[in-house]
């Protein structure tokens, strides 16, 4: 079954969502209808890179023929008035993370996803490496044993060229800082494989170093709901930028997801190592990762499309993390 899909929001998202297309376009799963974003300039660019379409309307776009999918990749508070649009129209939806701006905003998108009876997804393709699904697959056979302590690290690096976008980093347009922008992918999987957190106990800041108004360092303390403890630490400061951590420890064994490598520790010898990995965009290019995850998660949503069942990473499972980030700024000096 070969789905049509569509691209609303032209910018750096948009290269590893076009590469993946591309692959499954050959492979017949999919047919690139275009693109839409409000920039001409995006639009020409995309039409010149990609050799394909490029709409002058939103309404243009979800009026072409054989749309069923749409992949709104426009700043995060643009989400949900797309989503209105995309639902009303009857298209599908994989929404880049973060789902919206706040809990509520993100709420209120997967609540009329689900009235209008489409399906809509969340991009947290960290879900989909490699390691990472081995990693789910072992801790829910029971691998791991009961999970005692959970942690995740993440030290990026992000340059001034990153932040010269205008509005880049700031609450009106992206609705926080490393926690909700950047963070946000290793903090969803550490709750996708340990569950939701009960407690959390934090702290942020503005290093001062960027024009924004937002974190770019937090550190907290949680509990999760099984009763496992831990901290996450989370920066966009650590020059050069280094590969994320999730620390994951059992009764039975320990495991260690460093960028996209998993080390399993099972015993006192050396651990056993399942994909040695690559780039995860943590230093100053935040492209310089394959786009294989994204690849996989579009393949979720096409099977779930062909199915008739939700995705695995339907838009209700991305609150979890946005309710986390919340809690966890409340209290924010």
């Amino acid at each position: 079954m070969t789905i049509g899909v569509g691209i609303i929001g032209l910018g750096m998202a948009v290269t590893p969502h076009m590469l993946a297309l591309r692959e499954l376009e050959a492979m017949g799963r999919t047919r690139i209808v275009g693109g839409f974003a409000p920039s001409a300039a995006r639009r020409e660019a995309f039409v010149s890179r990609w050799a394909a379409a490029a709409f002058d309307s939103l309404d243009a776009l979800l009026a072409a023929p054989g749309l069923e999918l749409v992949l709104i990749l426009a700043p995060p508070g643009e989400h949900l008035p797309i989503a209105e649009r995309a639902a009303a129209a009857g298209k599908h939806m994989i929404v880049e993370k973060p789902l919206e701006r706040t809990v509520a905003r993100a709420e209120a998108l997967a609540e009329l996803a689900e009235r209008a009876g489409v399906r809509a997804s969340v991009c947290f393709q960290h879900r989909f490496r490699p390691g990472a699904l081995e990693f789910a697959r072992r801790l829910r056979a029971g691998d791991l044993g009961t999970p005692l302590s959970a942690s995740a690290s993440i030290r990026w690096w992000r340059d001034a060229n990153y932040f010269a976008q205008p509005g880049r980093g700031t609450m009106a347009r992206d609705g926080g800082g490393v926690l909700l922008t950047q963070a946000i992918h290793t903090m969803d999987l550490l709750l996708h494989l340990m569950g939701p957190v009960r407690d959390v106990a934090g702290f942020a800041r503005n290093a001062g170093l960027r024009a924004t108004d937002t974190e770019d360092i937090a550190a907290a303390a949680i509990r999760f709901e099984n009763g496992a403890l831990g901290v996450i630490d989370a920066t966009s400061v650590a020059r050069p930028g280094f590969p994320e951590r999730i620390e994951i420890a059992g009764t039975r064994a320990s495991a260690l997801l460093i960028g996209n490598r998993l080390e399993w520790y099972a015993g006192d010898g050396a651990p056993e190592v399942i994909d040695p990995g690559s780039g995860t965009g943590g230093g100053a290019d935040p492209m310089a990762f394959d786009h294989g995850p994204h690849r996989a998660l579009i393949t979720e949503m096409l099977d779930a499309i062909t199915e008739g069942r939700a995705p695995s990473n339907d838009a209700r499972s991305a609150l979890h993390v946005q309710r986390l980030i919340e809690s966890w700024l409340e209290g924010r000096p």
